[in-house]
């Protein structure tokens, strides 16, 4: 089974969420994730479209980069393209708050404390699945520090995905990761890895489902 004639589209990498013009909250992501995944996509005959926040990565060859920096930015540009692919997989690691007002100047130190406002970001995965048609695939990333399957399975069904990976935060700026594998019908843990190695067995677990629905 290939991907050939499909689009796949990916989020992928950190979000920023500016302070001021000079600050921001993000988190460790490098983007290694998404990137392995659009390359296991590419391999198997899809058209790859990875919107990516900032990393210093290059992203593999032939595939479309749609670079955003913060978490509102990547829901317009990941909206705007989940009509027209067959999967849609959240890989990003994406900044949950931002403030809610980000200062127009550098903000200086006086010594006091500083209050912030933080306000949630959109869950982009779950906005996308929403607007599903029939035949997608959605697959969504779950990084958990405790009770990984048991809270993946939980935003399974709350945000309308196909499969999450759980993951733990030692994959954040890694080469490898241990990720579980949860789906409506089955869980399955894979062994800590490189992520090409899992990011191959993601996206045949993608094909197949979509093959599945095809038939």
């Amino acid at each position: 089974m290939s991907l050939r004639g499909r689009t796949v589209l990916i989020t992928s990498g950190p979000t920023r969420e500016f302070l001021d013009p000079v600050r921001f909250l993000s988190n460790a992501s490098s983007g290694a994730m998404g990137f392995a995944l659009a390359a296991a996509a590419r391999a198997a005959g899809a058209k790859v479209v990875v919107v990516s926040g900032p990393t210093p990565l290059s992203p593999p060859t032939g595939v479309c980069v749609v670079p955003v920096t913060t978490a509102l930015e990547m829901l317009r540009e990941t909206l705007k393209r989940s009509s027209r692919a067959d999967a849609v997989i959240g890989a990003a690691a994406v900044s949950d708050w931002r403030v809610a007002h980000a200062a127009a100047h550098k903000i200086k130190r006086n010594g006091s404390p500083r209050r912030l406002t933080l306000i949630a970001n959109p869950d982009i995965i779950k906005e996308a699945a929403a607007k599903r048609r029939p035949g997608q695939v959605f697959v969504g990333f779950a990084l958990e520090t405790r009770r990984a399957t048991k809270s993946a399975r939980r935003k399974l069904a709350r945000k309308g995905l196909d499969l999450i990976v759980a993951n733990g935060p030692e994959s954040l700026a890694s080469g490898r990761i241990a990720a579980t594998l949860v789906a409506k019908d089955w869980t399955r843990r894979l062994p800590p890895g490189p992520k090409a190695r899992v990011a191959k067995i993601v996206v045949a677990d993608i094909t197949r489902l979509l093959h599945e629905r095809r038939a």
